[in-house]
């Protein structure tokens, strides 16, 4: 599975941004996605999880009603809705698919596949 994130950039604090993530090659198993981010010097964080189905969804706590994700799995894609950014949301956010999973995880040892990274960048 190919993962290839897109819609980063820079914003004003308080801004929104919206980040896809379209899978390609082995799409025709179910897997479980998922949005993690990491800021220079730092680990490596969730952010977001989303079941095959749609219907299991976590968030990390620190983006609970700001970030929405979603999926639509006739395209292939899920998405990341970042609404009220802050300057600590700056990070490179990457996608990651648990691949032959229906199940949603914060776990990002779970994960087998992973996109390249868009950045994002979040001006006070």
């Amino acid at each position: 599975v190919q993962l290839q994130a897109s819609g980063g950039g820079l914003v004003q604090a308080g801004g929104s941004l919206r980040l896809s993530c379209a899978a390609s090659g082995r799409t025709f198993s179910p897997y479980g996605m998922g949005w993690f981010r990491q800021a220079p010097g730092k680990e490596r964080d969730f952010v977001a999880a989303i079941s095959w189905s749609g219907r299991t969804i976590y968030y990390a706590d620190s983006v609970k009603g700001r970030f929405t994700i979603s999926r639509n799995n006739a395209k292939n894609t899920v998405y990341l809705q970042m609404n009220s950014l802050k300057p600590e949301d700056t990070a490179v956010y990457y996608c990651a698919a648990d691949y032959a999973s229906l199940r949603a995880s914060q776990d990002k040892n779970e994960y087998d596949y992973w996109g390249q990274g868009t950045q994002v960048t979040v001006s006070s």
